[in-house]
């Protein structure tokens, strides 16, 4: 079996990952925050711990500024609708993720206004455009920092210099990003950043969270959740406090235990290795699909304009039948279809069929380049 599915979920975990979820159910199992005894305690250091691998992988100084979500989407929906209210500007992309554009769209239905920037057809955002369409009350800025489906990086530190000098936040969703790309919080200039663990983190489901800058000042962000969170509790008004003022209800440990130590480890491996490794891979596969009969890539087509995701269709082949022969006769995981992500693939000119995708991550080889290259030579001839 080839797995080229990690933009959905990377797989298979470091087996740090699975030790360390076993371990908080078996030894940390108490509520964190919550109890004063020895199994409260300990499943609060470890939740603690799992802050500050994060906070060094973004490279924020104050781990309580890493507030723990169940994914991404969460994380995002947290702060649009924190956010933003009735008469609010909104500006992002063409390439966006649902995770973005639904809840974009619901807000638009409260007055909120939106406006999506162009990118071209290899998913790159429209500098230009983007500034044009920057107006005196925007309120943020909502940009993916790469492509679920094409794999393009944005232009990110630019894209937030522009947005800051017309006086907006800027939101990013690093949900393809954290994990595969060096980069701090920083650098991108963010001022909230959405980030998913399941992905490149190498954490289990059901984690994630929202990274709030120091410049940020969390009286602008309202939560969406309120109840117990082990703090204040003689008050029945949401404490301020962070991260408890977003994170009511008893967290989900174990996720978390796992996310930590799946952090550990790409900290310990080193995020630009696996950078490496991956953009490897990626050449690999961009100059193999080049002698495919049919094949048309979508994207950069450059490793380094990308994560190691491509998207790619055959001529005259349903992108459906080209992924069930993929899995069925050579045991090849990838993903069809639209990818949750319907504005990228009107953005490249794949609607409403969608593509393929073949997502490498760091348990990917060159063996499994070349599998994948041979099946499908095999597949597009008659």
């Amino acid at each position: 079996m080839i797995y080229l599915d990690h933009a959905a979920t990377s797989w298979p975990k470091p087996p740090q990952v699975l030790q360390a979820m076993q371990d908080y159910l078996a030894n940390a199992g108490g509520n964190p925050g919550r109890s004063g005894h020895q199994l409260s305690i300990d499943a609060g250091r470890i939740i603690y711990e799992a802050r500050e691998a994060l906070a060094l992988l973004f490279g924020v100084p104050d781990p309580l500024r890493i507030v723990l979500q169940a994914n991404a989407t969460a994380a995002i929906n947290l702060a649009l609708y924190g956010l933003l209210q009735a008469g609010d500007h909104v500006l992002t992309s063409g390439i966006e993720h649902n995770a973005v554009m639904r809840p974009l769209r619901d807000l638009e239905t409260r007055g909120v206004r939106v406006t999506v920037a162009p990118c071209d057809t290899t998913g790159t955002l429209d500098l230009a455009a983007f500034a044009d369409a920057l107006q005196n009350k925007t309120r943020l800025v909502v940009l993916n920092h790469a492509s679920n489906v094409t794999g393009t990086i944005a232009p990110a530190a630019q894209a937030a210099a522009l947005a800051h000098q017309a006086g907006a936040l800027v939101l990013l969703d690093a949900a393809q990003s954290a994990g595969c790309l060096p980069f701090s919080m920083a650098e991108t200039g963010a001022d909230l950043l959405a980030f998913t663990g399941h992905k490149a983190l190498c954490g289990p489901p059901g984690t994630g969270g929202l990274v709030l800058a120091d410049s940020f000042d969390p009286a602008w962000l309202h939560p969406l959740m309120r109840g117990g969170t082990g703090s204040r509790s003689e008050f029945e008004v949401q404490p301020e406090l962070l991260p408890d003022k977003y994170e009511s209800g008893t967290p989900n440990g174990v996720g978390i235990a796992g996310l930590g130590e799946g952090v550990r480890w790409l900290l310990e491996r080193g995020i630009e290795s696996i950078r490496a490794h991956e953009q490897s891979l990626t050449r690999e596969l961009l100059y193999g699909l080049e002698t495919i009969p049919g094949a048309r890539v979508y994207g950069p087509r450059s490793a380094e304009a990308q994560t190691a995701t491509v998207s790619f269709t055959l001529a005259d082949m349903h992108v459906s039948d080209i992924g069930w022969r993929l899995d069925q006769e050579f045991g090849i995981m990838s993903r069809v279809g639209l990818h949750c992500a319907p504005a990228a693939h009107r953005t490249i000119g794949t609607y409403p069929e969608g593509t393929v995708r073949l997502a490498m991550g760091w348990s990917n080889s060159s063996d499994d380049i070349a599998a994948v290259i041979n099946a499908l030579d095999r597949i597009s001839r008659p």
